[in-house]
């Protein structure tokens, strides 16, 4: 009898009871062109404060972040981004890029839509955000991976509107909770099994319920509980059912084996309140071994908040600078910019570091940097300025980025066309992103 062969279409999905469905992980019966094609991944790096671009009068351009200096007729690194520098051919500059609604809002929530680009300072009604860039690439790669997406953050959770501990949002606007202890995420991405995440779920569903029985209550209550109550209360049982998600999709994998890694670099006792340094480099080092074993191919995490808010707020004091991170970036006299530019420099070596972490893991077709699109920058300037916003984009070569760049716009161009252009450069091919108004054709994005 003749064999039969069958392919299962990429986007199969099973139905279950009441019509939900779900989606397939990566078969071989889907065939080569899906199980051989090598995954392609989004990774949004976020730090507060915005950047140091000293004055000139100032006389220290060579601490400016973008580069100010050429050299046979080249840019060149400034002494704050020098880490990057063995990374020239696998990153570029990217200057004059804003938010049209970022100078209209109050400058503090420059992150909360850095990724989303969203009306913060006129949302719609009942709403407060929009969807940001890193959950539209999960929507589209999460069937092929154990987590939709990774969000990190120095501090874990939310936080609050307008001072987030979050840059990712979910598809309706809502703040994703984000994780900051190495060890449970660890735990949670390595060394998952049946019945941790069995407990874990009863522990979740427990709050779940918790939340519920609140807010039956506070209907009887409507008008002592205030609107933002009500909306916070609301926010919080949406973090909850993310978590939740989380924990399903981790469930569909439980049987699956994960790739053989090293771990044995780790420091998984580091936390926020040790060393500063030890801390982001064991966060980027989970990151790293993430994407490499194709857990996750979205991640973010936010270093800072902005306005002073959370534990990083001290590491410059850490690091034997003079004043706090947000002190700094208000700081208007040259030892003050200095200062400012000196942590620069300190998370030039943490971003270098992840770099070269992505550049020594190897897919099929080259480094899995080559497979990722890192994007690492602020929602503002410097002093809270909302325009030309720093932003730094590495790796893609395999996605047609060509680096080597410091590209500027000519006068100004809105962010959403570059979040556009990453999208349609992960080969997913949307029509529009937020407020975007087309993509860059004449920039590093070589197939939009």
């Amino acid at each position: 009898m003749q064999k039969m062969t069958f392919r299962i279409d990429r986007r199969a999905f099973l139905k279950g009871i009441g019509g939900v469905s779900m989606a397939l992980p990566v078969l071989n019966a889907m065939g080569a062109k899906v199980t051989d094609e090598t995954p392609r991944r989004f990774c949004a790096i976020y730090t507060a404060n915005g950047m140091s671009l000293p004055k000139t009068d100032h006389a220290i351009d060579e601490w400016s972040w973008f580069p100010r200096k050429e050299k046979d007729g080249q840019w060149e690194f400034g002494t704050s981004t020098e880490p990057l520098r063995p990374f020239r051919q696998k990153l570029s500059f990217m200057g004059g890029l804003y938010h049209p609604s970022g100078p209209k809002a109050d400058p503090h929530t420059c992150s909360d839509m850095w990724l989303t680009g969203a009306p913060l300072h006129n949302p719609k009604p009942g709403s407060y955000n929009s969807a940001g860039l890193d959950q539209v690439v999960a929507l589209h790669t999460k069937q092929f991976c154990r987590r939709p997406s990774l969000v990190l953050s120095i501090d874990a959770g939310t936080g609050y509107l307008s001072r987030t501990g979050t840059i990712s949002y979910s598809l309706d606007g809502r703040p994703i909770p984000a994780e900051n202890n190495p060890r449970r995420i660890f735990d949670r991405l390595f060394r998952g099994d049946r019945g941790s995440l069995q407990e874990e779920r009863a522990k979740l569903q427990q709050r779940i319920k918790l939340v519920d029985a609140v807010a039956e209550n506070a209907k009887s209550l409507d008008k002592q509980l205030g609107k933002s109550d009500r909306e916070r209360m609301d926010q919080y049982l949406t973090s909850l059912n993310e978590v939740e998600q989380r924990l399903v999709a981790s469930e569909k994998w439980i049987d699956i084996p994960l790739k053989k890694q090293d771990y044995a670099h780790l420091n998984l006792e580091s936390n926020t309140e040790g060393e500063p340094g030890e801390y982001y480099r064991n966060m980027f080092d989970l990151m790293a071994l993430a994407f490499d074993a194709d857990i996750t191919r979205t991640i973010t995490f936010m270093l800072n908040r902005e306005d002073g808010m959370g534990i990083s707020d001290t590491f410059p004091l850490k690091l034997g600078l003079s004043k706090t991170h947000h002190n700094l970036s208000h700081a208007s006299d040259k030892e003050g910019q200095t200062n400012f530019a000196k942590y620069d420099l300190f998370l030039s070596k943490q971003i270098a570091h992840f770099l070269d972490k992505l550049n020594g893991y190897q897919d099929r077709n080259g480094a899995v940097l080559d497979n990722t699109i890192v994007m690492f920058g602020s929602g503002a300037s410097t002093t809270h300025t909302s325009r030309n916003l720093p932003t730094l984009i590495a790796g893609g070569a395999n996605m047609g980025l060509k680096h080597g760049q410091y590209w500027k716009a000519k006068g100004e161009m809105r962010m959403s066309n570059v979040h556009l252009s990453i999208l349609r450069s992960l080969g997913i091919q949307e029509e529009s992103f937020s407020d975007s108004t087309g993509t860059l054709s004449d920039s590093i994005f070589g197939r939009v």
